[in-house]
């Protein structure tokens, strides 16, 4: 059961460094969690929701703002990796490419990326891009939990609805946790999140 005061230890995250390759990456060690989803589904929202903090992440009504992997540490072993958003239409063809090779990439070349987070505006989830990461997250037996943001946006009906539609699609994909929904407006979902996010990077701890 969830309560108003549960400690967040999320809020300890503070902006770290960017990368733009795979050869700026910091070392491979502790617990990393990553935050992926299509441009406009609400990650940058997300994140700041989950950490508690109003400003962690940029956000922007301009799609594919985010075109680094930008690390957020919690402490020396632990972080939160904010990936670029993809899908976006007006991106050039090379970002895309080079989003399309480097994400892959480092999901592969991470030995400490426990988990990935994935967000979808609840109103249009599983794009071809949402497919194509949890295609690749399966290849690597990588974690994932699917997260549908923007859940004030529908009814309770229409919000369940969704979610087991959703599921039903989900089952042909390995390793993928079942879609919780999140409300960046008023929190909705967030204590759930957190607590994996949590379990993922405490795995790190248990290891040593």
């Amino acid at each position: 059961m969830t309560t108003a005061d549960e400690p967040n230890p999320l809020r300890a995250a503070r902006f770290w460094r960017a990368a733009t390759a795979l050869d700026h990456l910091p070392p491979d060690d502790g617990a990393e969690v990553a935050f992926a989803g299509r441009s406009n589904a609400g990650k940058s929202s997300a994140i700041n929701t989950l950490t508690g903090q109003a400003a962690l992440a940029r956000v922007s009504k301009t799609p594919g703002r985010t075109q680094e992997l930008l690390f957020f540490c919690l402490d020396e072993r632990r972080r939160l990796v904010d990936l670029p958003g993809y899908g976006y239409a007006a991106t050039s063809a090379a970002r895309r490419r080079d989003w399309g090779e480097t994400i892959p990439a480092y999901f592969a070349a991470r030995q400490c990326l426990r988990g990935l987070l994935l967000f979808m505006d609840v109103r249009h989830p599983l794009q071809v891009g949402d497919r194509q990461l949890l295609a690749i997250a399966g290849e690597l037996a990588l974690p994932v939990q699917p997260v549908l943001t923007k859940a004030d946006k529908l009814g309770r009906g229409a919000l369940n609805s969704a979610l087991r539609s959703v599921e039903r699609a989900l089952a042909e994909y390995p390793a993928v946790l079942p879609a919780l929904p999140l409300s960046s407006l008023n929190g909705a979902g967030a204590q759930a999140l957190r607590r994996q996010v949590l379990a993922w990077l405490e795995e790190d701890a248990a290891a040593g």
